[in-house]
């Protein structure tokens, strides 16, 4: 057990949002964060109250929980410890996810650019949409599907550094990432339809695209072409749609008013996303039963955030002094949809 006085300043810190998702980093040859266990930072989930550390401290893990609450809460609690200096920190988000079948497979590492809050909308249940709207969702303060929301909280989109992602995926696109039989005989489903068939042919591999935020865990092909739409209205037509999880948003929300308070550098943020289950059944199943069926992609997902987080981690590191001590400049906007960092978002049509 580490000092309770033991100041955590790591170089990598990785965020795991469920157990499973931190077992992963637990016993691993490449380095041990269990060698030191902080107690000291207070408010963290009481599930997952240590942060766990290597013996020299340069790479720490986080298990926040699941959900949004949980997600920003845990954050706000780590940022604003008295035990933590998390200045020059690169946080990397690594967890599990479900995939869009039109972009990438299950078992697939993806890397966002923009993270979507696509719960944060107007809904009508599905049985009283009117006769015109394609879907139960739109946009707070609009009319109907397909506008700009003209009521903005804040948490809509966040846009992290383009720069580091692609070092990131440069450095991923070098692990042999896992698959299994039963993995590869579901994508076998999707591989015969012609929307699905390009990322389903091939076994997994490392994507570019973006992750969509909501706390209800949601399956269909009307939701997920609904979810694909307010990703490119909330984007102004950049993002594209690809993983759905429970937490990012709210995990970057709360580092972003850790970068306002100057507690963290937002442009050291990682969101890596692999492929557990899809979004939508393949063709001639059901949503639920494709819902509630068996999950063969959550395996080598899991397994696949240490594999080619690794290389993430380990890049970070081994590189520390010559290229990531300083910082990443980025070289597109980077932060919330208000511009609260500075700069003009891009994504916010007229901007």
């Amino acid at each position: 057990m580490a000092p309770a006085t033991a100041i955590i300043a790591p170089r990598v810190m990785i965020l795991s949002m469920f157990a499973g998702e931190a077992q992963v980093w637990y016993g691993i040859p490449q380095f041990d964060v269990l060698a030191r266990n902080h107690t000291s930072v207070l408010g963290l989930s009481p599930l997952f109250p240590q942060v766990h550390c290597t013996k020299d401290g340069t790479i720490c893990q986080l298990t926040i929980g699941e959900g949004e609450i949980n997600a920003a809460s845990s954050i706000a609690a780590l940022i604003h410890s008295p035990h933590t200096s998390l200045e020059r920190t690169y946080f990397l988000i690594a967890g599990i996810g479900g995939v869009n079948p039109k972009v990438a497979t299950i078992g697939s590492v993806t890397f966002a650019r923009y993270a979507v809050q696509v719960g944060l909308q107007f809904e009508i249940d599905a049985r009283e949409i009117p006769a015109n709207f394609p879907t139960g969702y739109f946009p707070q303060g609009t009319t109907a599907p397909g506008q700009f929301p003209t009521t903005l909280y804040g948490t809509e989109v966040f846009e992290v550094n383009e720069p580091l992602r692609q070092l990131a995926f440069a450095a991923a696109k070098k692990a042999k990432l896992v698959d299994t039989p039963d993995a590869q005989q579901m994508r076998m489903q999707y591989a015969a339809s012609p929307i699905f068939a390009p990322p389903n042919e091939a076994g997994p591999s490392v994507v570019l695209c973006d992750t969509a935020t909501s706390d209800t865990f949601w399956s269909g092909t009307l939701l997920g072409e609904a979810f694909e739409n307010t990703t490119k209205v909330f984007t102004n037509g950049a993002g594209v749609y690809c993983t759905t999880q429970q937490e990012d948003n709210a995990t970057l929300n709360a580092l972003l008013r850790g970068a306002l308070s100057k507690l963290v550098d937002f442009s050291r943020i990682i969101v890596m996303r692999s492929a557990s289950d899809f979004d939508r059944p393949p063709p001639g199943q059901s949503a639920v039963d494709q819902l509630l069926g068996p999950a063969p992609g959550f395996e080598p997902a899991i397994l696949n955030l240490h594999v080619a987080g690794v290389k993430v981690v380990k890049m970070i590191v081994d590189a520390w002094p010559s290229t990531f001590k300083h910082g990443i400049e980025p070289t597109n906007y980077v932060g919330d949809v208000f511009g609260s960092l500075g700069g003009h978002p891009g994504f916010v049509p007229g901007s």
